[in-house]
């Protein structure tokens, strides 16, 4: 089954409103300049929720076919959640993309696997489709224990979710070790672990779906590696941190094959 590459750029805390139009005009024009087939990969930047509204208005006004997306969700729907950001909200500016459950969330916020599905589901509910992100920090690489770890928190977060809804979302394998440190895990490392995470969704769901849904893999991904990772059968994308900052260098990501 074909699975369409994405390309995600997770701002972070980064770039004020304006800031944003700029990048995203920037990542356009790159793109534009060297004929990108958007049908060919998708390109998504997660933008910090004040960056949203500049974003749509530039990508629809300039008819631009990058999508965009936020950063995090509440499970609430509405009411008195002071700096909340609700489902709704989110669609009605056009979010087609949120990411739940990074590991700055899990480590900075204490969210638990099943607030991150909790998350998830609510996007789902809303027609945004989640990137749910799983990952283990340098320890659990030390003593071996990555793969389990990582199934660990696909059972938790995926539990209750249909077989659907895993194959309207994404997901995201990002080792914490990895994440803004210059170090990369090998393109085997990534398969090892988007491998495994392909063959639980088979045995929790079936084979159909695991073929189905997309898995990227982020931490410390560049223009220089890019190509690498992306030859590996079970990884369908990347989720870009630092070098989405940077619209030639995201642009380069983006066109992985050329």
């Amino acid at each position: 089954m074909s699975r369409t590459p994405l390309m995600a750029g997770n701002w972070k805390m980064n770039m004020d409103h304006l800031e944003a139009i700029h990048l995203v005009q920037g990542l356009h024009t790159e793109l534009s300049d060297s004929n990108f087939d958007y049908g060919k990969t998708e390109v998504v930047v997660l933008a910090p929720f004040t960056d949203l509204r500049s974003v749509q208005t530039v990508v629809e006004g300039d008819e631009m076919h990058i999508g965009y997306g936020a950063q995090d969700i509440s499970t609430h729907e509405n009411g008195a959640y002071t700096g909340e950001i609700s489902a709704q909200m989110l669609s009605k500016l056009g979010c087609s993309y949120v990411v739940v459950g990074h590991s700055e969330r899990r480590e900075y916020h204490n969210e638990s696997d099943a607030l991150v599905g909790e998350k998830a589901r609510v996007a789902l509910a809303n027609q945004i489709k989640p990137i749910i992100c799983c990952g283990e920090g340098l320890d659990i690489r030390k003593a071996g224990n990555q793969v389990s770890h990582v199934l660990s928190q696909i059972d938790g977060a995926l539990e209750g979710m249909s077989a659907e809804d895993v194959r309207t979302s994404v997901i995201a394998y990002e080792p914490i070790w990895a994440i803004g440190t210059g170090e990369v895990a090998t393109p085997d490392d990534a398969q090892e672990v988007c491998g495994a995470i392909r063959k639980r969704l088979a045995e929790l769901y079936d084979e159909e779906t695991a073929q189905a849904t997309r898995i990227l893999y982020g931490g410390s991904v560049k223009s220089g590696n890019v190509a690498d990772i992306m030859a590996k059968p079970d990884v369908d994308g990347a989720l870009v941190g630092g070098a989405s900052l940077k619209a030639d260098e995201f642009a380069k990501i983006a066109r992985f094959d050329a």
